[in-house]
């Protein structure tokens, strides 16, 4: 049986360093290093930052946000804490301060190994992104509010360039609004340009949110752009998994075409409503539309009760009654830091990050995806460097 081994391109004006750093690549195991000039992607990028250092972030920022590099570690001698700061916003993995301590390389070779290892099922192919469709029982219950949240949850967690938000909420779009964004494109580029769809095109489109999160707004009016259908969703989808670990789409109230392709793509359909006789009612009626396209509510489809209060007039049991389903997960009510978050155009946890429903949510993102997840933006310092898990 071949086993592959992940490729490491080592970036350095330092001959000794080079050396240094090939010999401790090649002691990993399970690692090989591209010989200087080879175009292959990289899934690890060792780079030397020089005293450019600011160009060079730029540059790396690229290269992750396109997917052209798995993932980087860097190297200076410059051990000034702004640029330890730049390195953890950057994206990277790890920075080692020279000289170079062998032992601190060797244990964040070793992580790197086992994260690769861990995110690639048997066969050594890479997995797939997860795709988290959110949709609502009615207007205003909570939708863009749960998914541009949860997507800047998981950034925090996961890392930039690794989550995308796309806003499916024809004329009404509001994602760039709740983010204090002003976007230069939209999902009409994409429906007019399909068939020059890749990752290139891609990324230009989409736009780039301070925490990580990559954009993909609707056109919030009518401009005669064709619209998305079922084939353009799954071409646009399929591309996306491929490029980010989770994609979360804001479905609005829609079942269109494309909404149910995108629906029968995902691995979680968020379904939102409220504990009122007009939500639940209405929450009925999709389950039952999503059944009659086969599309059945166990398991995928998760029905969440937002703005929950202990003392509603209807209880969670009556409401299960009603909709005859489990109820997932409950979102507690908090008007006064919601409303304030929105009003700021900023995420929850980057307002209030201690607050209840800030908690929820990330409890949410943590069941949505499997496991307990580590913050990114809290990184462990061991020894003389610092390893961003």
């Amino acid at each position: 049986m071949i086993h592959h081994k992940n490729s490491v391109s080592i970036k350095t004006s330092d001959p000794e360093l080079r050396n240094q750093l090939e010999a401790m690549v090649g002691s990993a195991g399970n690692l090989r290093v591209l010989a200087a000039g080879n175009k292959e992607r990289p899934d690890l990028l060792i780079f030397e930052l020089s005293e450019k250092f600011d160009e060079e972030f730029k540059r790396l920022q690229a290269l992750l946000n396109s997917n052209s590099v798995g993932e980087i570690f860097l190297t200076s001698k410059n051990k000034d804490t702004d640029l330890l700061l730049k390195t953890m916003k950057t994206g990277a993995k790890a920075f080692f301060p020279q000289p170079i301590d062998p032992s601190e390389v060797s244990e964040a070779l070793s992580s790197f190994i086992q994260r690769v290892t861990q995110a690639a099922p048997p066969g050594g192919h890479r997995s797939q992104g997860q795709i988290i469709h959110v949709m609502g029982a009615k207007g205003g219950v909570g939708t863009t509010t749960v998914s541009v949240n949860l997507a800047r949850i998981l950034a925090q967690k996961t890392g930039p360039g690794s989550v995308a938000l796309v806003d499916m909420n024809s004329v009404y779009g509001e994602v760039p609004l709740f983010l204090s964004l002003k976007p230069a494109y939209h999902w009409g580029e994409i429906s007019k340009n399909i068939k020059r769809l890749d990752t290139t095109f891609l990324m230009n489109v989409l736009t780039r949110h301070p925490s990580g999160v990559h954009i993909l707004p609707s056109p919030a009016y009518l401009n005669g752009h064709p619209p998305a259908t079922p084939e353009i969703m799954e071409s646009l989808l399929n591309l996306m998994r491929k490029t980010f670990d989770y994609v979360i789409i804001d479905g609005g109230q829609s079942l269109d075409g494309s909404s149910i392709k995108s629906i029968e793509m995902s691995e979680h359909v968020l379904l939102i409503s409220l504990l009122s006789l007009p939500c639940l009612a209405n929450t009925n009626k999709l389950l039952r539309s999503l059944s009659n396209v086969g599309i059945v509510p166990d398991g995928r489809v998760k029905i969440i009760i937002n703005r929950f209060l202990k003392n509603s007039d209807i209880s969670q049991e009556e409401a299960q009654g009603s909709v005859k389903n489990n109820i997932f997960w409950r979102i507690p009510n908090d008007y006064k830091v919601t409303m304030s978050a929105i009003n700021q155009g900023k995420a929850l946890c980057d307002i209030s990050p201690k607050a209840p429903i800030t908690r929820n949510l990330t409890e949410l993102a943590e069941s949505l995806t499997g496991s307990e997840m580590m913050d990114f933006n809290k990184n462990k310092k061991r020894k003389g460097f610092l390893f961003f898990k």
